[in-house]
């Protein structure tokens, strides 16, 4: 094949165009980046949000249906945050446990502890990536 002979403006033109997609695939880095990190952080919360309530109900407290509710909806919402960022295991954790809040009798303590779904797994897992993120 012969070489391409480009003139000064197509030359040009091209370093342009080069150079607008470099910053265009940095800006979308860096806001994957940010994304991650809020989808992470916001798994930390929750396991925060869910260990208050839990206390609570050792503590004697009534059952909320109320707050069950929103563990519901808030676990289901991270489960689609973090499989946007690819992180499945964490995705899929996050899944369980918000089929979990909709109605805890599904499930057998057998199953929630090899799906290894206990807040603490879970809290280390998104602590582990957030940690791997800052590296890159």
């Amino acid at each position: 094949m012969p070489p391409i002979d480009l003139g000064p403006q197509e030359w040009l033109s091209l370093i342009t165009h080069l150079k607008r997609w470099l910053g265009n695939l940095l800006r979308a880095r860096a806001l994957r980046k940010r994304e991650s990190t809020e989808a992470l952080r916001a798994v930390v919360k929750a396991v925060r949000k869910t260990t208050v309530y839990l206390r609570h109900l050792r503590e004697g407290s009534k059952r909320s249906r109320r707050l069950e509710s929103e563990l519901t909806l808030l676990w289901t919402e991270l489960a689609f945050a973090v499989e946007d960022i690819g992180l499945e295991a964490l995705a899929k954790r996050c899944n369980i446990s918000g089929r979990y809040w909709a109605d805890p009798a599904a499930f057998d303590d057998e199953f929630l502890r090899q799906a290894g779904v206990g807040l603490g797994d879970i809290e280390r897992l998104a602590k582990r990536s957030l940690q791997e993120l800052k590296r890159r």
